[in-house]
């Protein structure tokens, strides 16, 4: 047995089965406290669990690590500050996010019977390029937004010449509903809005106000949900754009990598057989992202629940 004790959250794909030689305490994100943890010297966790002084102040744990994109559930200010080394997994699910958008043309242009639709991509990090590849390759016209990549096509323009706008951008200062009521009044009738980002980059009560189409996969406050904002949605999801098998064997194998790295122990694996088990098991038949709207909006209060059982691409 490595001496490393380590608290996970149990719904991390294939990382318990991975750790093996490890002592390991698998817990669900609404039992991962400062009791919890406090004997921990590593956490491992996803966006439903905030780690930042009040987990973490009496605890013995020295390493945490997120097995998704973003970080805006670490208080990494506290982290740096306390010595604690944290570690995000960028770029894991890029290409599952990209998918998802795609998809989520697929069923809105049929709609609208344009044949030559303007884009307009704001954050081009690891989705947001994968998302201009694939506007590409459709035939798309592409406007882009990323001021420090030098991308500075202004968001008035976006929001005034595109018929499609996806946002790609992390949750920060900055970025908190980029997406606000003087944008969406600059949009003309019928630009669809797309975020699947993170909850927050657009104002939600302005989008819906606003009157045009729009696509959600992550919400401001879930897992409560505005039901007005859910049930006027073009299609709703419940935060499983990144949700592909391929995205979180990414996840967990940075995550496997940064443990053994701080920890100076042998490099890990995705355990195989835990993947193989999953092969396959997604759907991904033409309308798979209508299906799932059904689903949610059938089953609000199932968010969590839908989310927990929701088979991976």
């Amino acid at each position: 047995m490595i001496a490393v004790k380590i608290v996970i959250d149990k719904y991390i794909p294939f990382l318990q089965e991975s750790l093996s030689g490890y002592d390991v305490t698998a817990l669900s994100p609404e039992d991962i406290n400062a009791t919890t943890v406090r004997d921990a010297d590593a956490l491992i966790v996803r966006t439903r669990t905030l780690v930042g002084r009040q987990l973490l102040e009496h605890s013995r744990v020295q390493f945490v690590a997120t097995a998704t994109i973003g970080t805006d559930h670490l208080d990494t200010t506290y982290l740096d500050g306390a010595g604690i080394k944290w570690y995000s997994s960028p770029g894991c699910n890029a290409q599952a996010v990209c998918d998802y958008t795609e998809e989520a043309l697929d069923e809105w242009l049929p709609t609208t019977g344009k044949t030559s639709p303007t884009i307009g991509i704001i954050g081009v990090g690891h989705v947001g390029s994968l998302v201009k590849e694939m506007a590409r390759r459709k035939g798309l016209r592409i406007l882009l937004n990323d001021p420090p990549k030098g991308l500075s096509t202004p968001l008035r323009t976006i929001a005034k010449q595109a018929d499609i706008i996806t946002f790609h951008t992390p949750l920060q200062d900055d970025t908190f509903h980029l997406g606000n009521e003087e944008f969406f009044s600059l949009c003309r009738p019928g630009t669809l809005i797309i975020n699947a980002a993170r909850g927050g980059i657009v104002d939600e009560k302005a989008l819906l106000r606003s009157h045009l189409p729009y696509i959600i996969d992550t919400w401001e406050g879930e897992p409560q949900l505005d039901m007005e904002v859910l049930h006027n949605a073009f299609r709703a999801s419940f935060h499983i754009a990144g949700y592909s098998l391929q995205g979180k064997i990414n996840a967990t194998q940075q995550c496997l990598d940064a443990l053994s790295e701080y920890f100076g122990t042998p490099p890990l694996a995705v355990d195989e057989k835990a993947v193989s088990l999953q092969q396959g098991s997604g759907d991904t038949r033409p309308c798979w992202l209508e299906r799932i709207s059904t689903e949610l909006k059938q089953y609000p209060d199932q968010f969590e629940q839908l989310r927990k059982q929701y088979k991976l691409r």
